[in-house]
């Protein structure tokens, strides 16, 4: 029997290649909102990660079908399955922010803590409807130019039950659009107000009274940043079909799943030393989750990891994307070798960005702060436009 609030997937001729570009839009959007969720104890945030799962589901099931009527012989199906794989994977980080947001609408809790330590670890992220009388209402992002004002992004907009992912400079706002703001604490306090109409009051972050527990919130906020870092990389890999990047996958989602025991660990310490022990059962479901998406980055990579041929459905897919995600190794006397890194940005001419750097004898310095001097056997984990990447594997050369 069907139940009432399920909702109906009809097979309607959609490319496969669209499907696969918005699967990892909605993925990468879905782990952005779900933290942000928690972060601010937001249920109308949690709000959109559901709404947005259930996307997801459509997506997957309209993907799957597509898939199995172009599946006409053997070679077909063997080059169709991986993408298959990519499918299934993207579904499943969907779940996964969709169990992160359940903290929050569930009420299941997390220590105060936690948020304190992810406010430093995330930009912030705002839900936030534009008002009939908003001087944004009518204009097109381009005219308003967010960014290189305040370095704030409108990532996503929903307009009545329809979503513009990655929206572009001629996207026009319009009176009663729900967007989604990403970007400083003190741009947010400036946009929101003008886009809603409303004031932005964020909470203070709290200090952590357990030692214990500030270990095991620095392990899952590390966890996190490695888990999304874990899905730019998977999806690099398929699109450009690309073992190295694969390779890296695997080697974060080693690391991932040693930060998670130790951090069960800590967690089941801090809670001999608790209050209430009940309210840390929010962090290990934070745990439990985050983890899960590490693992669909490494489901991601399956046909790359087992050398299948990439189907055309892909390279069309790429061929869509104006950045790219490399991974480049730092040689001794390079000129990479000795330049500063700040806020992801490398002291060269190159238009490019560091995502992560992994460090033979230091491990992973993840995020969009880091503030570090590159060095011979660094691996750099980049993202650009296809001629910086060119450019930037020759300075590392």
């Amino acid at each position: 029997m069907r139940r009432a609030d399920e909702r109906t997937v009809r097979y309607e001729p959609t490319s496969v290649k669209d499907l696969l570009v918005e699967m990892k839009d909605t993925a990468e959007l879905l782990i952005d909102l779900s933290y942000s969720a928690v972060l601010h104890g937001s249920p109308t945030v949690a709000h959109e990660v559901v709404e947005l799962e259930h996307r997801m589901d459509a997506l997957q099931m309209q993907a799957r079908m597509s898939l199995m009527l172009a599946a006409r012989n053997p070679n077909e199906a063997e080059t169709l399955a991986p993408v298959l794989g990519v499918i299934a994977a993207a579904d499943k980080v969907a779940d996964a922010a969709g169990d992160i947001a359940k903290i929050v609408t569930e009420e299941i809790g997390l220590p105060d803590a936690m948020r304190g330590a992810l406010s430093a670890g995330v930009e912030t992220l705002v839900r936030g409807t534009v008002s009939a009388d908003s001087a944004y209402a009518g204009r097109s992002l381009d005219a308003i130019d967010l960014e290189s004002a305040t370095g704030v992004r409108v990532i996503a907009i929903r307009r009545d039950e329809d979503w513009i992912l990655n929206p572009g400079p001629t996207t026009r706002l319009k009176a009663g659009d729900v967007t989604l703001l990403r970007g400083p604490e003190a741009g947010v306090a400036e946009v929101y107000p003008e886009l809603s109409g409303e004031p932005f009051d964020p909470e203070p972050p709290a200090e952590p009274a357990i030692d214990d527990l500030e270990r095991a919130v620095d392990s899952i906020v590390l966890m996190k940043n490695l888990s999304e870092l874990a899905v730019d990389l998977a999806y690099g890999s398929v699109l450009f079909d690309n073992e190295e990047l694969a390779e890296e996958v695997s080697n974060l989602e080693i690391e991932v799943d040693a930060l998670q025991s130790r951090f069960e660990a800590w967690t089941l310490r801090a809670a001999a030393e608790a209050d209430d022990p009940v309210s840390l059962r929010g962090l290990i479901h934070l745990g439990v989750a985050t983890e899960e998406i590490s693992d669909a980055a490494l489901a991601i990579t399956e046909g790359v990891r087992r050398d299948l041929d990439v189907h055309p459905v892909v390279e069309m897919a790429v061929q869509e994307s104006d950045e790219i995600i490399t991974r480049t190794i730092v040689a001794e006397g390079s000129d990479l070798d000795g330049t500063a890194v700040a806020d992801g940005v490398p002291a060269t001419d190159i238009s490019t960005s560091v995502l992560a750097v992994r460090r033979p004898d230091e491990g992973w310095l993840v995020g969009p702060d880091i503030d570090t001097t590159l060095r011979a056997g660094d691996v750099i984990i980049a993202k650009g436009t296809r001629t910086s990447a060119e450019e930037f594997d020759a300075l590392a050369a």
